[in-house]
């Protein structure tokens, strides 16, 4: 799956994931309305009003990134009619043609790791039948419980082609409190990226790993110095847009061959037609909007590696 990644990020000139998390207050009034109308002020309205929303997104979107990057969180919270609504956005992502990373941050180990694996990227046995779940193409994994929590993914990802994105330095301001700190005169997240460059060696693309990094858009400076580290792992770089990161900010993620990285924006795409730049488009075309953001910041991204 990575070399179908890299494959659509040359083709369509755009390392780009659009994050799929979506929030009520992001829904238009009028896709809440409908979905209102037919199941009521309900978990189920909830959960078709977030599944039209995307739809709408997907549809606008899906000839100009490679990717989509949906947040469970965001689906979990409307439970079961919120995870039918995240299985609905993955299927028809795919049906688009776009490649999924589910944004899961899955950590535990032993079998409980296998379980989380299997049922996002692999296939689980019912009887003499093989089913898959959500079926992802890729996966975040949080690695604080060390190898034992991170193999069980690898394991399953190998039989399937599939790959995961391992935090490594994220974006959030409270990160260094754990990730910053100094052991043996390194910081933990450097110690963390030798591993993932481990790790990838063992499940290794045509040019890269099936295995990846996250490293927060925020901290540059520390991408230029993990990109060294990890030189065949694809680094998926949050932290775009809403979260402060631009794309002069960005060339140190990338290799001299202009790939290596794919950036990530969320909300700065989802819910561009509430920002005042992309206001004239109005909440009816909502999509649209996101469009004309998913331009944009390809367009941004192309003038900061071009002057690499």
């Amino acid at each position: 799956m990575i070399n179908q990644l890299v494959k659509k990020i040359e083709e369509l000139k755009a390392p780009i994931v659009v994050g799929l998390d979506p929030m009520m207050n992001f829904v238009p009034e009028h896709i809440q309305k409908a979905a209102f109308a037919e199941y009521g002020e309900t978990l189920k309205g909830a959960g078709e009003a977030i599944w039209q929303y995307n739809k709408g997104l997907i549809d606008a979107i899906h000839d100009l990134v490679p990717a989509v990057k949906p947040q469970i969180a965001m689906y979990e919270q409307f439970g079961i009619e919120g995870l039918m609504a995240f299985h609905k956005t993955c299927e028809y992502a795919k049906e688009k043609g776009l490649v999924i990373i589910g944004d899961i941050k899955r950590g535990d180990i032993g079998s409980t790791s296998t379980a989380y694996a299997i049922g996002h990227v692999g296939q689980v046995k019912v009887g003499s039948n093989l089913y898959r779940g959500f079926d992802e193409d890729f996966v975040t994994v949080n690695p604080y419980l060390g190898t034992d929590g991170v193999k069980p993914f690898i394991d399953v990802c190998k039989e399937e082609k599939k790959g995961i994105f391992v935090l490594v330095k994220t974006s959030n301001p409270s990160s260094g409190e754990f990730q910053d700190q100094l052991i043996s005169g390194k910081p933990l997240y450097e110690l963390v990226a030798e591993k993932v460059a481990q790790w990838g060696e063992e499940h290794m693309g045509d040019a890269y790993s099936y295995v990846g990094a996250v490293v927060g858009a925020t901290y540059p400076e520390m991408g230029a110095a993990l990109r060294k580290v990890m030189p065949k792992n694809y680094i998926l770089v949050p932290g775009y847009g809403a979260q402060g990161g631009k794309g002069s900010d960005l060339a140190p993620f990338f290799n001299k061959d202009g790939l290596g990285a794919i950036v990530n924006s969320s909300r700065g795409i989802i819910a561009a037609y509430k920002q005042d730049k992309y206001a004239k488009f109005g909440p009816e075309c909502y999509a649209d909007a996101a469009r004309q953001a998913v331009l944009d910041m390809k367009e941004d991204l192309e003038n900061a590696l071009v002057n690499k």
